[in-house]
């Protein structure tokens, strides 16, 4: 669930700062720059909820209404992260047809929410329209141009794919921080589940549960996120080759 939400902001002081029409280092130090990556730092150790302006200028040690000369507010300042931390994404010539360029893009958004799981928590409906997203884009779409298809549905196919993407993301940040957070990896989880669902499951009552999870706990536990991401991978590009036949 989205704790924070981009474009909740001031409007032009976001696309100001943004496209850093003046970033210039303060007398303290401090600028736009310095204070997004202070604040990413922030974010990728404790998580976006410890994320506030305060702590922001406790990390750098300065004043915390000294950050405000330089960026608003935290609204402003979550827009500024989302478009610094988009800007890490590889974006080298795309490989091969089409179906080894969307795999490429789809690989390297997982990456990004690898590297910086609180994006999972930040609404992007509204995205912040800074040049690192807008390159993202347009390099991205260059995975389907040329396919023959309407500008319309590319655009389509290539948020449904980062759409799957980001659910993935999620199941895979989730599974990644399991151990850390419950204190238990998976085995001594389910060494503790398993007999206290013994007690309680009726495989006549839940048949297809007890048939299908059984093979799948034997074949990968509790689950694979990179099996699973890859595998659902291959079905929507598979999806999309009919499409792109069938237009």
């Amino acid at each position: 669930m989205a704790v924070e939400y981009t474009g909740t902001g001031d409007p032009a002081r976001s696309m100001a700062l943004l496209w850093r029409a003046a970033d210039r280092e303060g007398r303290t130090g401090l600028s736009v720059d310095r204070i997004v990556a202070a604040a990413i730092a922030l974010a990728d150790g404790d998580g976006l909820a410890a994320l506030s302006m305060r702590k922001v200028a406790d990390r750098l040690g300065v004043g915390a209404m000294s950050l405000y000369t330089y960026v608003p507010g935290k609204g402003e300042l979550v827009d500024l992260m989302i478009d610094q931390v988009l800007g890490e994404i590889d974006r080298p010539e795309l490989p091969g047809d089409w179906r080894a360029r969307l795999e490429h893009v789809a690989r390297g958004n997982l990456a990004l929410y690898r590297a910086h799981p609180w994006l999972l928590q930040v609404g992007t409906a509204r995205p912040p329209m800074g040049p690192n997203l807008l390159a993202k884009y347009d390099y991205e779409l260059g995975a389907l141009d040329g396919t023959g298809l309407s500008d319309v549905d590319i655009d389509t196919l290539l948020t449904s794919v980062l759409a799957y993407v980001t659910g993935a993301g999620q199941a895979a940040v989730e599974a990644a921080q399991a151990p850390a957070r419950s204190g238990m990896s998976d085995d001594q989880w389910w060494e503790v589940q398993g007999p206290l669902l013994e007690k309680v499951f009726d495989p006549q009552r839940f048949p297809l549960a007890a048939r299908v999870g059984a093979a799948a706990g034997e074949e990968y536990g509790l689950g694979d996120p990179d099996r699973v991401f890859d595998f659902g991978l291959q079905r929507l590009l598979d999806g999309i080759e009919a499409f792109i036949r069938k237009h």
